[in-house]
């Protein structure tokens, strides 16, 4: 199991945009055998905050994921909405054998 947690900022004319380019991509990625989780969450006293929580069920599924059609029309879509790099976060559950989803 690999969870993720990637922090991202976007531009506030680009709200709406990166919300509907991530939900589409979200969507997608849940139907991926490999993915046990996968959520957008948006912070309420910023709404330019997002944070992406991605669940993989085996270390492989990650890099699986990113070369889907999907992952990447997300990827070149919000690129330009930014406001600054996107940052990540690898954490995995205690005890390491914990199942998840």
């Amino acid at each position: 199991m690999l969870v993720i947690h990637v922090h991202v900022h976007v531009k506030p004319e680009c709200v709406e945009a990166f919300q509907l380019a991530t939900v589409a991509n979200a969507l997608e990625s849940r139907r991926e055998p490999g993915i046990a989780r996968f959520e957008c969450l948006q912070e309420q006293e910023d709404p330019t905050r997002f944070v992406l929580v991605e669940a993989y069920r085996h270390a492989d599924a990650q890099a699986q994921h990113r070369q889907t059609r999907h992952y990447q029309v997300w990827r070149d879509a919000v690129a330009p909405m930014m406001a600054e790099p996107r940052a990540s976060v690898k954490l995995a559950p205690v005890p390491a054998d914990e199942p998840y989803g």
